[in-house]
């Protein structure tokens, strides 16, 4: 009995852990997007192209814009959500090809992904230091350097990746005067950099500590996934005075059923096998724009998500061999 009990108690305990650090997560993704919006509309001010006031016509041609609505707003998940595949994969796959790791290192982060992921030997400290560990590439690195290659990244590898269906649902919470972030557990900067090039607002991510500009490659927290991403758009929305009942979600991964279940609407897009179930139990929408073996390859479940950088092993290197 007593060793049923401190089980119990360790299972707790682990468990507030696990909720301490999503929400540290969120909240210091929320406080991320906020401090990035702020900038970029100090950018748009100072170059003379701030926001047009309420009501006002843009260009002759052009639509009148709608008055901004701002209780309302649009959550978007993005790998196999608003992107086809894992953007960190891209990601991964334009540092290899720019030989920011070896071969060696990026299998042996994959390698314990894999062991805490599937073999569930799942040791809180050690799946932290194994995240850290998956970042520590950077540590070193500016902020400012690697928002330059991500530009380069989205260019070379993401562009062309984006759903066009799920690019349209964004645009339509914009023309009607909401605000649309991106939710990811991207980094934040490169989340923000496809957050920027689609039009969007910004971006919800996972924030890797930085200290005079350049990174520590820790996390503050832990990844932005599942139950973070809940607490971030919980967070922002406390920010941003948004009513969560007035807002909507989409994203593809049962994963993110906590986000979902957060919004007055919630929309499955691509959705895996468990979150169709859930949407079709709870009348949530479902948006496919997957047709045929084309949605069976694409498909990659989000729990692999930090494993699929594996992956990028081979195609990093197949990469850097077409560009050399």
């Amino acid at each position: 009995m007593e060793a049923v009990c401190v089980s119990r108690w360790g299972g707790r305990a682990k468990g507030r852990e696990l909720e301490r650090r999503a929400a540290l997560a969120g909240e210091a993704s929320a406080d991320a997007a906020v401090a990035m919006e702020a900038a970029t509309a100090q950018e748009l001010a100072d170059a003379g192209l701030g926001a047009m006031a309420e009501g006002e016509d843009g260009p002759p041609g052009t639509p009148p814009t709608a008055p901004p609505d701002l209780t309302a707003a649009a959550f978007f998940d993005v790998d196999n959500t608003m992107m086809m595949g894992a953007s960190i994969f891209h990601f991964a796959r334009g540092l290899a090809a720019r030989k920011f790791f070896s071969t060696s290192d990026l299998a042996g982060f994959a390698w314990q992904q894999f062991k805490f992921r599937v073999g569930g030997r799942e040791n809180s400290e050690d799946v932290k230091a194994s995240r850290e560990q998956g970042l520590s590439f950077v540590a070193g690195r500016t902020v400012e350097e690697m928002v330059a290659i991500g530009e380069e990244i989205y260019d070379e590898l993401m562009a062309d990746k984006i759903w066009s269906g799920t690019q349209a649902l964004a645009q339509m919470h914009l023309d009607a005067g909401q605000r649309v972030w991106l939710v990811t557990a991207t980094p934040v900067e490169l989340a923000a950099i496809i957050a920027r090039r689609l039009g969007l607002t910004g971006a919800l991510g996972t924030v890797v500590e930085s200290e005079d500009g350049a990174y520590t490659g820790r996390l503050v927290g832990d990844l932005l996934h599942g139950r973070a991403k809940a607490h971030a758009v919980r967070a922002l929305a406390a920010r941003e005075g948004l009513n969560l009942r007035r807002c909507t979600a989409y994203s593809d991964s049962h994963n993110d059923v906590p986000m979902l279940s957060v919004v007055g609407t919630a929309v499955a897009v691509n959705p895996d096998t468990a979150l169709r179930d859930t949407a079709r139990a709870r009348q949530w929408e479902i948006r496919d724009f997957r047709t045929g073996r084309k949605a069976a390859k694409i498909g990659v479940p989000s729990v692999l998500g930090a494993g699929a950088v594996a992956g990028a092993v081979a195609a990093g290197m197949a990469y850097r061999k077409r560009t050399a």
